[in-house]
């Protein structure tokens, strides 16, 4: 039983991705409360019953999340640390075929080599490395180049190494500890996603809000 003087704290992270259709609080929260009781039932309730077909993204706000512990715990201080708004998206716990996923890795690769190969030549043509690169061998050397000397083979070992520090990895070995520039490009890309989704859920209503019903028909308590 919580008294009025026992607060549970609650943080939940903008987007949460589980693996069962009855979802719980304990799936979506970090929390912490001196009432280990308290803390260990509100851990078990359930806030979401995904169907097994249809929806499988919803989007539910702290204040349904707060409706749900006071129908268990009226009295109890509740204090939110993090989201106001929770994604909540349900993955299929079943292994994918590794077959599969080696194939797509291996098209993705391919595609992106291809694309990166074709980038770096067209630059190269647009801005005439080639005809540089010869009109400074003759003038260092006295005499036209054959084709390949000292200049392109430098020129394509510092690419090589320029692009390797930009990105700030090779492989799974990583230079600083800085985050690379993928990763900053994919994390904005990712708040982009989550903030659009969160408007467009409640632009249309969509949201699982206090008062509102999940998709099984039930409040969550």
């Amino acid at each position: 039983m919580a008294s009025g003087n026992d607060i549970l704290y609650i943080k939940g992270e903008k987007n949460t991705e589980v693996s069962k259709l009855e979802v719980t609080l304990g799936d979506l929260l970090s929390m912490e409360c001196s009432n280990q009781n308290v803390l260990n039932k509100v851990k078990t309730l359930r806030i979401l019953k995904i169907p097994e077909k249809g929806q499988h993204r919803f989007v539910i706000s702290v204040l349904k999340v707060i409706e749900c512990i006071h129908k268990e715990y009226p009295n109890l201080t509740i204090q939110n640390e993090g989201e106001i708004d929770l994604i909540i998206t349900y993955e299929n716990p079943k292994k994918q075929n590794r077959l599969y996923h080696l194939a797509k890795v291996c098209v993705i690769s391919g595609i992106t080599f291809l694309g990166a190969a074709f980038s770096i030549m067209s630059f190269n043509n647009d801005v005439g490395i080639t005809k540089m690169f010869g009109q400074i061998y003759s003038q260092v050397m006295g005499h036209p180049s054959d084709g390949f000397s000292l200049l392109e083979l430098t020129y394509s070992i510092g690419l090589i190494i320029g692009i390797l520090v930009f990105f700030n990895h090779f492989g799974e070995k990583r230079f600083s500890v800085d985050p690379t520039p993928m990763e900053v490009e994919m994390r904005l890309y990712e708040n982009d996603i989550q903030s659009t989704l969160i408007e467009a859920y409640s632009r249309k209503e969509m949201e699982l809000d206090v008062g509102k019903t999940d998709s099984s028909g039930n409040t969550g308590a």
